[in-house]
């Protein structure tokens, strides 16, 4: 809806209203929420939904003409295949309309540019990654928005990664074969819960580093799993741990066949031999493949 829009509708307005700037101007939907990750249902209907799309700027264009695309913006049609279109400031922050394309990397990243340093790749969230990749691009004949989202479609520097996936497999052992149990024999149904959440939010994880893909904010961290190529029977697994209906027991099963499938796939891109058939020892085998020794040096369960 949002390209049809933007093609029925905002692209003849930059050609009739900004001639000169047109071919500078990147166009698409990309972001923050379900519309831009392709998760839109029924209830999402309720806030913040109906066409739109975002008109990413250079710093030199948007001095120029900033606040009259932005206007020319607010004029689009207020209804499009029967949907109202919605508010360009939803929630007090620009989502839609026009931006400047270092104001929309920054605001995920912190920087107006693609990371650099393995230390800028750290401190980004990977929920915030994963909103600044999302969506799609409808045109970009300049190519500097495309640009920055192509280096980080490429994903992590392997190091961080390889971080990544040995601090998962940390939090997987220990708080799914590990805790989980021991809680459940105590009694302690709060932390038995709280154990099945920290392995569930981390097998997710696992699963999307195994297909260098960001993990999207938590609510959607389980749905996205639904397309995964490695590791595809991960959104049936997790999905049937978390059922309300399922014993303790069933859930201690579960957990350790994610873990024994999770290990076959460390396996098959070669980042673990070890016979182990808990996914801690599996951990520092992953961190023997990290090149940066400062990176290596990091705790285990520290991404």
């Amino acid at each position: 809806m949002a390209e049809c829009y933007y093609l029925r509708c905002g692209k003849e307005m930059l050609a009739r209203d900004f001639p000169r700037h047109k071919d500078r101007i990147a166009c698409g939907l990309a972001g923050e929420g379900s519309d831009c990750l392709g998760f839109d249902d029924g209830l999402s209907r309720d806030h913040d939904f109906g066409p739109g799309f975002c008109l990413w700027l250079t710093d030199e264009d948007e001095a120029e003409i900033g606040e009259a695309l932005r206007a020319a913006y607010g004029t689009l049609p207020q209804r499009f295949m029967d949907y109202a279109a919605r508010d360009p400031v939803s929630y007090g922050e620009q989502r839609l309309s026009a931006m400047r394309y270092t104001r929309f990397y920054s605001k995920f990243t912190g920087l107006p540019r693609a990371p650099e340093t393995l230390s800028e790749w750290r401190r980004i969230p990977e929920h915030f990654l994963s909103a600044a990749v999302s969506g799609a691009v409808f045109e970009d004949a300049l190519g500097a928005f495309s640009a920055i989202r192509a280096r980080l479609l490429a994903f992590y520097p392997e190091d961080i990664r390889l971080k990544k996936l040995a601090a998962r497999a940390a939090s997987m052992a220990q708080a799914g074969q590990y805790n989980y149990a021991r809680c459940v024999k105590r009694g302690e149904t709060a932390a038995a819960l709280r154990a099945l959440s920290e392995f569930a939010g981390a097998a997710c994880s696992m699963v999307h580093l195994l297909n260098k893909r960001y993990t999207p904010w938590y609510k959607w961290a389980h749905r996205s799993l639904k397309d995964m190529k490695i590791f595809p029977e991960a959104h049936a697994l997790i999905g049937a741990l978390c059922d309300d209906g399922a014993a303790p027991r069933r859930r201690i099963d579960l957990i350790e066949e994610i873990c024994s499938l999770t290990i076959a796939a460390l396996r098959a891109q070669g980042l673990t031999s070890a016979s182990s058939d808990f996914l801690l020892d599996h951990g520092p085998q992953i961190l023997r493949g990290i090149a940066d020794e400062q990176i290596r040096a990091i705790h285990l369960m520290a991404e």
